[in-house]
């Protein structure tokens, strides 16, 4: 089964960074794209930026340029690098994979960017 281990969020200013890591295990991040996506309080989930097997990135329009996805492949593990945070990306985020026609979610980990 797919699984992942998320890191910790936080609490920054407004224009400050975080940087998630998402561990995988089940699968291989070398054979299957992996997402991450964000849950605003009251709002529906949103797809954020996508990194493919051959390390194509893809990103929203709305964090494109201030959003970097990346990937260790000997580790499994794929990162979410957001700088210049706005109080608007304060949400819950999660990596997710597609598995046998389901999307599989990690647990999520709740950030805050503080204006």
């Amino acid at each position: 089964h797919v699984r992942f281990v998320e890191s910790w969020g936080g609490l920054v200013q407004a224009g400050g960074s975080l940087r998630h890591s998402c561990v995988v295990s089940g699968i291989t991040i070398t054979n299957n794209p992996i997402a991450w996506y964000l849950q605003a309080s009251g709002n529906q989930r949103e797809w954020v930026a996508v990194i493919t097997e051959r390390v194509a990135a893809n990103y929203a329009d709305s964090i494109r340029g201030s959003f970097t996805i990346s990937k260790r492949n000997t580790r499994n593990t794929v990162y979410l690098q957001m700088n210049s945070l706005k109080p608007e990306n304060t949400a819950v985020y999660y990596c997710s994979a597609a598995d046998c026609a389901r999307r599989v979610w990690g647990q999520g980990t709740q950030d805050t960017a503080a204006s």
